[in-house]
């Protein structure tokens, strides 16, 4: 391949599922919720664990202990849904309600500021040095702190000040405190409050809980008398003005009547009186003239019959006409005995017929005069009539005046009514509320006092000591969470796959963790140990570089890192002697122009060396070393070989290379790290592949992506990533199925 590129873009990598040896990678939860994988975490981090839990335990021992004994006192308060009725009259400030909301909001109320501050005026509690901290003793760190600015002249009084914005938050600072040490809460779903004090005292708690108690019945009992006091003096004040409405609206009603004419008598009007009784009186003349003109028609009827007159009935009622008939009945009795004894020609018979005559004259005087009394009792009857009906006239239109008015009168009278009534409701209601003063009642009432507490409530030392070792223990596990998720450090072949993405070639131990007793130079060790584990581990990361480009040969290895002290040089000489020892003709040529680290290894400074080479001013044979015990070939850099120019991307450079392949089995290039010299990125496109080599838990991963960044345009071919100065003894805490997590297993297969 030409292109600097991931194993994951290799089509046999894919085939392999992206694991070394074809073996794909399980996924899922499985991998995430790995036990073993959380143990071995757990394992190697158990240090920091039992340090962290330790530390938080020892701190949770010594609050514990430390801390000042405080006891609760208890007071129960509850809402009495049940009120004395001392009067009917509805109360100005209801009683509570039982409804759930209704009870949490009086749990608020017995939480208030307000009631708080009554309770610390009622106490005195600003006097006590355990809310008051101005007069609590000065602590050991408050004296370092006041003597510290002093030193600088800002050490303040403990006194508290007069300015009142001072005071005042002193004072608030107080209410805090009590606030603090009060827990009111609802017993259930019932109407119990418990009003829970916790102080340094249990004669204290006890006090200030029933203070609480007994403030906030108090507080009801005020809240009722108030708004009671309230309530009639505004209708006081309302009635007085009410009263004057009343009277203003009643004599404009009055004044109407009397400006209009629309007087009554008995709540009725005197014109419909007078009209009422016109109306009966023209009835009754109106009757009389009938009955005149009925009598007068009937004697006037009876004459035109030819009726002498003695069969009217008015003549017969008439005692004259009676003693008339009388009269006559007698002469004509006389009459009637003198025409028998004398004769018509008696003189006394004629005196009797003269009287007769006479007296029937009389009568007819007398029924004509009752004639003439009768057409007179007509005429008076009808004049009569038509003066009562002129009168009820007069009245009637008298009436429609008044009836016009009394719309205008209507609508004063309501409003002379509304106005009463108004008054009068106003007035009803000052009365009932007058008679409520002295009777309020509380809608609640203290079920129990609090006792004083015989035991502490706090610290609670079994409970503290649970929850301290619970804490001591969280805190553990989350410094060892926090330590994974901070170790950007590379550790296993499965950190390498998953996070670089990238193949992994194998581990180069660390030599303590893998050696006997006290061991050579690791470049010694791989010749006096070649059937070591550290010898073998170079042998797998050969045989991974070779097989690196399935298909291709390799034959040039760069060797290279992201910063400097991860092991290139120690593991370029290693490789180089592990395969000069396997037979194969190799070279290892110093590229590293800065550090020249594998003259230090050999404790050799050449005169002459690659940079010479290049130049033209000596041959590859007069500037290779040998490696005396291996055979291998080494192209140093002379002490001298410091120069500007771009030496590895010159044609030289390019035939050199073409030279060593066809000379050499494995050509070994020990480069500078990526990120601080370029040259690197110049010689890496040139070698078949390039190893990446990364510090053991040390290498942060940010750093081998931003080489990887760097490398990528350059046309070289990463073979993979191998980890070096592995703690093989720490690497088997590490993840579950690495190598390294077997090392215990398999070491004893190796000669040390």
């Amino acid at each position: 391949m030409n292109a600097f590129s991931h194993p994951s873009a290799d089509p046999n990598f894919e085939e392999a599922g992206g694991m070394p040896g074809g073996h794909r990678a399980s996924g899922g939860l499985a991998d995430q919720f790995d036990l073993r994988r959380l143990f071995n975490i757990f394992r190697r981090r158990v240090r920091l664990f039992a340090a962290v839990a330790a530390l938080v335990f020892l701190a949770a021992i010594f609050i514990t202990f430390t801390a000042t004994p405080m006891y609760t006192a208890t007071a129960n308060v509850m809402l009495d849904t049940r009120q004395e009725r001392v009067v009917s009259a509805e109360a100005v400030l209801s009683g509570l309600s039982a409804d759930s909301s209704v009870v949490d909001t009086e749990v608020e109320i017995l939480k208030s500021r307000r009631l708080a501050e009554r309770v610390v005026n009622a106490l005195q509690l600003s006097q006590d040095p355990e809310f008051n901290a101005e007069l609590a003793p000065p602590s050991v760190l408050s004296n370092i702190k006041d003597s510290v600015l002093g030193v600088f002249g800002a050490a303040k009084p403990r006194d508290i000040p007069d300015d009142p914005i001072a005071q005042q938050k002193a004072q608030e600072r107080i209410v805090d405190a009590v606030l603090s040490r009060l827990s009111v809460r609802r017993a259930g779903l019932t109407y119990v409050i418990n009003v829970n004090f916790e102080s340094a005292s249990a004669t204290k708690a006890a006090t200030i809980a029933n203070k609480f108690a007994e403030l906030y019945l108090l507080e009801q009992l005020e809240a009722k008398f108030d708004a009671t006091q309230q309530a009639n003096t505004w209708l006081n004040s309302r009635l007085e003005g009410l009263r004057q409405q009343v009277l203003t609206d009643e004599a404009a009603v009055q004044n109407y009547r009397i400006a209009n004419n629309l007087l009554s008598a008995a709540g009725t009007n005197l014109t419909e009186t007078e009209i009422s009784n016109y109306n009966m009186t023209l009835s009754q003349a109106r009757a009389q003239v009938a009955e005149d003109e009925a009598r007068l028609s009937t004697a006037r009827s009876q004459l035109a019959r030819g009726s002498s007159g003695d069969d009217l009935g008015e003549a017969l009622s008439s005692p004259v006409i009676q003693k008339l008939r009388e009269q006559r009945a007698t002469v004509s009795a006389k009459v009637a005995d003198l025409q028998g004894r004398y004769g018509e020609r008696h003189p006394e018979m004629l005196t009797a017929n003269r009287q007769l005559t006479d007296i029937d004259a009389q009568i007819q005087a007398e029924i004509q005069r009752i004639i003439s009394n009768l057409e007179a009792k007509v005429q008076v009857s009808r004049q009569r009539a038509g003066a009562i009906s002129g009168s009820l006239s007069n009245a009637r239109g008298t009436l429609v005046g008044n009836n016009q008015a009394q719309v205008r009168l209507n609508e004063l009278e309501r409003t002379a009514e509304a106005s009463r009534t108004l008054y009068e409701s106003y007035l009803n209601r000052y009365k009932e509320t007058s008679s409520q003063q002295g009777i309020e009642q509380s809608d609640a009432r203290v079920v129990s006092s609090a006792t004083i507490p015989t035991g502490q409530s706090s610290p609670k030392v079994p409970l503290n000591l649970a929850l301290g070792l619970v804490l001591a223990m969280g805190c553990g596990l989350g410094a060892v969470v926090l330590a994974e998720m901070l170790d950007s450090g590379l550790a296993t072949a499965e950190d390498v796959e998953h996070r670089l993405e990238v193949s992994y070639l194998g581990a180069v131990p660390l030599l303590a963790s893998v050696a006997e007793g006290k061991a050579s130079s690791p470049i010694d060790y791989v010749i006096e140990k070649p059937l070591s584990s550290f010898a073998e581990a170079f042998r797998n990361l050969r045989a991974s570089v070779i097989y690196s480009r399935l298909g291709e040969g390799v034959k040039v290895v760069a060797i290279t890192s992201s910063l400097p002290g991860e092991g290139k040089t120690t593991t370029s000489v290693c490789l180089a002697r592990s395969a000069a020892q396997q037979g194969l003709k190799v070279i290892l040529v110093d590229c590293d122009l800065r550090r020249r680290s594998v003259n230090r290894l050999f404790g050799a400074e050449p005169a002459r060396g690659l940079i010479e080479v290049l130049a033209g001013e000596a041959t590859l044979d007069e500037v290779l070393t040998v490696d005396q015990t291996t055979g291998a070939r080494l192209l140093p850099l002379a002490k001298s070989s410091m120069t500007p120019k771009d030496v590895f991307g010159s044609a030289a450079m390019d035939r050199l290379l073409e030279e060593l392949r066809r000379t050499y089995d494995l050509v070994i290039l020990d480069t500078a790290p990526v990120l601080p010299v370029a040259d690197t990125r110049v010689l890496a496109p040139k070698a078949d592949v390039v190893v990446f080599l990364a510090h053991w838990r040390k290498t942060p991963q940010h750093a081998i992506e931003a080489a990887f960044r760097l490398l990528s345009g350059t046309g070289a071919h990463l073979a993979g990533v191998a980890l070096t100065q592995v703690d093989m003894k720490q690497q088997a805490k590490y993840g579950y199925g690495d190598p390294g997590y077997y090392y215990a297993e398999y070491k004893k297969y190796y000669v040390s």
